[in-house]
């Protein structure tokens, strides 16, 4: 974010309806539709600042705007979020949760 003659700066992946809220509070905005390219590259950094904010403060909501991306990202490269559903599953089956709380202290690599 940069501020320079009373504009901010943001180039950053938006929710959808941002817009609106920016326009309700009677400010202006520029912005434009990213390819797919760009698109990718944004939900990848996204969902690095949203990590960032959960771990600055664990709440629920921040929780759900990881989800968010998580499904944006699973809906554009990775088959849906049906597939991704399918595949935490196959392998929660496999490997199971982390309901058990388990700390791996060490191992011998047998």
């Amino acid at each position: 974010m940069n501020k320079y003659d009373g504009l901010v700066k943001y180039d950053k992946l938006i929710r959808d309806r941002i817009p609106e809220k920016i326009e309700s509070n009677g400010s202006t905005y520029k912005l434009h539709v990213a390819n797919d390219k760009e698109y990718w590259s944004k939900l990848q950094s996204k969902i690095g600042e949203e990590v960032n904010e959960f771990l600055e403060d664990p709440s629920v909501e921040e929780l759900a705007d990881i989800v968010e991306v998580l499904y944006a990202i699973a809906d554009f490269n990775f088959g849906g979020r049906k597939n991704l559903e399918e595949v935490r599953l196959r392998k929660f089956e496999k490997r199971g949760g982390f309901e058990k709380k388990l700390i791996l202290d060490e191992t011998d690599n047998r």
